[in-house]
């Protein structure tokens, strides 16, 4: 019989060099399990959790030499596509005390882990990844 339990996938490192991941960051690996394994959910941690501010941001670009390199990861539009394909989304409150500025800051539908919102319960996925 098929295991048709979600995954954790659990982010605690938020920046791994951006011409490194320009083409296959972290938020796109839990993207495609998303899409491909059923279905996942993601725990932010650390700085990670700047992840899901709701401010865009600006546009990630960085010059190299006289090139402007605009293809960059843009972490918060990933988080806001994972919400948008069913994944459930959760920021580790202890981290969120450290960046946040009001209380807008969190985007809609992501979750607080925290006291009233515990985090989840590990035992009950089919797997749990440290991305």
């Amino acid at each position: 019989m098929a295991d048709h339990r979600r995954r954790l996938l659990i982010i605690e490192r938020a920046y791994r060099g951006a011409l490194e991941t320009q083409f296959a960051d972290v938020l796109y690996l839990a993207r495609e399990l998303n899409r491909q394994q059923g279905g996942t959910d993601i725990l932010l941690r650390g700085l990670a959790v700047t992840f899901a501010a709701a401010d865009p941001g600006p546009a990630p670009a960085m010059t190299v030499g006289r090139r402007k390199l605009e293809t960059l990861p843009a972490p918060r539009d990933s988080v806001r596509s994972l919400l948008e394909h069913g994944a459930t989304v959760w920021a580790e409150e202890v981290d969120l005390a450290a960046f946040e500025t009001g209380p807008n800051w969190l985007r809609a539908g992501v979750r607080r882990a925290g006291p009233a919102d515990p985090l989840p319960d590990w035992s009950t996925y089919r797997g749990v990844y440290f991305l």
